[in-house]
């Protein structure tokens, strides 16, 4: 469903294509035809570790989606300056979207990302917004697992939570100040602050109407997908149909958290999750 492909965001990137005629040809055609083709009707969020991956499979397979090209196009977060043209290269022409049919996209890190919600906004004021939360323990945890995976993360887990403010300290301002500006840390080592979600999306809620925020707990997805799979159909206004199978998608795996580091962390959450439950009049039993 997801084609793995360079996309030129960088000069890194032209070099790649221009080795691979294939992909340099495909490119040069799709922002040709940037002014044939549409624009989202839906994003999801966030969370990253999430499901995000698996739940956008299950999306992507709904007869009436017509998916972009890859899942996270990342433009809304890290690609903004390349220009709407280059955002709609990724999505299907207006003449393949039959009557009733959507597209979206899926990118965890737009939640977090502290000018996303804003150029949202302004770019699809009307756009339908699904978010997955899970547990911020377990979110937590599995964020740091993959940076170690991926060789990104020198640091045991208690140092890296432990230094957490200290590398993050003015990154945001940064990021705010200059859209050129390296996101790596901000990305990369929010282990912690990810996981306070009544703070991201109080931010998107000053700007998009409730109706148009679709917000499910990850662990639904994980024990029940055809629950949350007939949730996000129903809030997209879409036919009433289910895959015939719900795989999950780069799922990893991990020595378990020690029990005093998972006390500790609930214990840091809980003041968070109590005011994520008030605002949304929702109980996500995280704190059990």
């Amino acid at each position: 469903m997801e084609l793995e492909l360079d996309i030129p965001d960088s000069a890194s990137q032209w070099y790649k294509l221009r080795k691979n005629p294939r992909l340099f040809f495909w490119w040069l055609f799709h922002r040709a035809t940037t002014p044939l083709r549409v624009l989202p009707d839906f994003l999801v969020i966030g969370v990253m570790k999430g499901g995000t991956t698996s739940f956008f499979n299950y999306l992507a397979r709904h007869p009436q989606i017509n998916p972009p090209f890859r899942k996270e196009i990342k433009f809304f977060d890290i690609h903004f300056l390349q220009g709407l043209g280059w955002y709609r290269a990724h999505f299907p022409m207006r003449f393949k979207m039959k009557s009733g049919m959507l597209t979206g996209e899926a990118t965890p890190y737009y939640i977090f990302h502290p000018t996303a919600p804003d150029r949202t906004a302004k770019v699809l004021p009307n756009v339908k917004l699904i978010a997955l939360l899970r547990n911020p323990v377990d979110r937590a945890y599995s964020h740091y697992n993959h940076m170690l995976r991926v060789g990104r993360e020198p640091l045991p887990f208690e140092e890296a939570i432990a230094r957490e403010a200290e590398r993050l300290n003015g990154e945001e301002e940064k990021i705010i100040a200059d859209p050129r500006y390296s996101t790596f840390k901000h990305l990369h080592y929010s282990y912690l602050a990810r996981g306070r979600y009544i703070e991201q999306l109080e931010k998107w809620l000053a700007l998009f109407p409730r109706r148009q925020i679709l917000i499910l707990p990850s662990e639904e997805l994980y024990t029940s997908p055809a629950t949350t799979y007939r949730k996000a159909v129903e809030f997209l206004g879409l036919s009433a149909w289910e895959p015939g199978d719900f795989s999950v998608y780069k799922q990893g795996a991990y020595e378990q958290m020690s029990t005093s580091i998972r006390e500790y962390l609930m214990d840091y959450y809980r003041p968070y999750n109590q005011r994520l439950y008030d605002c949304l009049d929702k109980n996500f039993d995280w704190d059990e």
